[in-house]
């Protein structure tokens, strides 16, 4: 009959331990161990938070994204339930932060890697670890955990990476060349993000890549940019970009035509050797990016899970699954995992767990449904000329008032499970040199009112975002359901119709007999903390779908 540890040891704490690294720099980790001699088998999670912080759960109950008391950043799991179980916590601070010396230069700096790289021998050489070394702890921990195992440290075996982002470019498949402000809002605190990160020597990454006058080029720039000037927040973080270099980074490379200037790349999954648990809610991209993850790494052993709702901080959630990990993994226990498919995934709409064994799933039936006249979304495609539909959206510096076309499908005549990644193509031209493309997708009930999907957080099913000046896709990349576009600017000129291809992510939901999906494009947000930088301009968007401009709606259908 499988088994799991079960908590028997008491804690023993040791508080800022200091780890030199290659280089001479010094970083700090809290060692969270049982308070018995012998060797265990450890759990490192590091991130620019603040170790000390991620000590609170025992004060503050795990809430949900929007709740009050709820902090972003309480993420590298609770010691309070790994170490009575055998194992030894190790939470750090990376370099330039919290207790830690060095410079910080941005959640993607290869230092972290080479760092974590070190912190994992190290620890393995500890009197107290028997030399099996695990890495937990979701979103930015999650990161580091996968670029850590890029760098293949002999000693660690398995990681458990939630909430990761594999690719969090803004001109990779998330949002592709639109500024997303919430990007470098993590080092500030606020509302949406908690506490931020803990710096004590952030520096700009861009600054030490470039030559003083490309930087100073690129700095003026954007400085002059008309959208940015409309968010004096963020153009001050631009103007006196010490205050906070890494968010300055964000909006220097946003829109960037040149790799050299990219903040973050694509990461090499297939480097990664060791076994790999990752997954993520059903919320904003976690599932996409979770999905990437789990189809990219080249580990022998793989396992995903997609939850329900969100994810709540102080993070609690999924240690029960995170310890059947571990104990097979570095203890040898069997637990029963090994036993599972792969991809364990939670249906909403059917409210039941279920096993798959792929993503996306074999069984799909891909179905377009089309844009046609009177704002329907139909399976039929025009065999007539249609007109476009139109709307002008007006910068945010005139109006908070969000303009949209909306089409909506016939009510469903039976239960309609959809599952896997969506898109949309469509074509559009506008009367300006760029604009912003926003897609949301909504589930609405027989009197048509919406569906709340995450009530507080994300009411909708999913959406994405797409600069009309960055549209260029990689075809080698591109799947069904997953455009992918390619980090090349392509003027846009005014009038002209193009072919817009968007991701609108990874969903799973059963739409009930009787309701209808809605799919609204507009080109601005007003949304305080998760904003995009909108055109300073007025704006006419034309949306086309007539027989030679066929724009649809693409479905991964489930058969019963």
């Amino acid at each position: 009959m499988p088994q799991v540890s079960q908590p028997i040891y008491k804690i023993k704490v040791e508080k800022n331990v200091y780890v030199t690294m290659r280089d001479g720099v010094r970083l700090a980790v809290d060692v969270y161990r049982p308070d018995v001699p012998g060797k265990f088998p450890a759990l490192l999670a590091m991130s620019a938070y603040g170790k000390d912080l991620q000590v609170l759960p025992q004060q503050l109950q795990p809430r949900a994204e929007g709740s009050l008391l709820w902090d972003g950043t309480i993420e590298a799991g609770d010691p309070e339930y790994l170490v009575p179980r055998g194992y030894v916590h190790v939470i750090g601070d990376v370099r330039g932060s919290g207790d830690s010396e060095g410079q910080h230069v941005g959640q993607t700096d290869p230092e972290e890697a080479r760092d974590g790289y070190e912190m994992v021998e190290w620890i393995a050489q500890q009197p107290w670890c028997d030399g099996n070394v695990g890495m937990i702890g979701i979103s930015y921990y999650a990161g580091l955990q996968c670029r850590v195992a890029i760098e293949q440290p002999p000693h660690l075996k398995a990681i458990f990476p939630f909430e990761v982002h594999v690719d969090v470019d803004p001109t990779g498949v998330v949002n592709p060349g639109a500024y997303r402000i919430y990007t470098g809002r993590p080092m500030d605190p606020g509302p949406n993000n908690g506490s931020g990160m803990a710096p004590i020597n952030y520096v700009s990454a861009v600054e030490k890549r470039l030559s003083r006058d490309e930087f100073e080029r690129l700095w003026q720039e954007r400085l002059n940019d008309p959208d940015l000037k409309q968010y004096s927040i963020y153009w001050s973080c631009l103007r006196y970009p010490y205050k906070n270099p890494i968010f300055a980074d964000v909006l220097l490379t946003a829109s960037c035509n040149d790799d050299k200037y990219r903040q973050i790349r694509p990461m090499p999954l297939d480097k990664i050797r060791i076994p790999v648990y990752t997954g993520g809610p059903w919320s904003h991209d976690w599932a996409s990016q979770a999905f990437d993850c789990f189809n990219g790494v080249g580990g022998a052993k793989k396992c995903l899970m997609v939850a329900p709702g969100t994810i709540d901080r102080p993070w609690r959630t999924q240690h029960e699954e995170m310890i059947r990990w571990f104990d097979y993994w570095l203890k040898g226990i069997d637990t029963g995992i090994m036993k599972e498919p792969p991809i364990k995934m939670f249906i909403p709409g059917a409210n039941k767990w279920r096993y798959e064994q792929e993503w996306p799933l074999t069984r799909t039936k891909w179905t377009k449904f089309y844009l046609r006249s009177w704002k329907r979304l139909l399976e039929e495609p025009p065999t007539e000329d249609e007109g476009p539909d139109c709307y002008v959206q007006e910068p945010p510096s005139v109006t908070a008032d969000v303009k949209s076309v909306k089409y909506t499908t016939p009510p469903f005549p039976q239960d309609t499970e959809i599952t896997g990644p969506l898109a949309v193509h469509f074509y559009a031209a506008i009367d300006q040199d760029d604009t912003n493309w926003n897609v949301k997708l909504r589930e609405m009930d027989e009197h048509g009112n919406e569906i709340v999907h995450l009530p507080g957080t994300q009411p909708h099913l999913t959406d994405n975002w797409l600069k009309a000046s960055f549209r260029a896709l990689d075809e080698a990349k591109s799947k069904p359901g997953r455009p992918w576009h390619a980090n090349k600017k392509q003027p846009v000129r005014p009038g002209a119709i193009y072919e817009y291809a968007l991701s609108i992510g990874d969903l799973s939901k059963v739409i009930k007999s009787g309701h209808r999906l809605q799919m609204e494009i507009c080109s601005m947000d007003n949304v305080p903390g998760y904003m995009h930088v909108c055109s300073s301009k007025t704006v006419l968007h034309k949306i086309y779908h007539d027989k030679e401009h066929p724009s649809y709606l693409l479905l991964p259908v489930i058969p019963e």
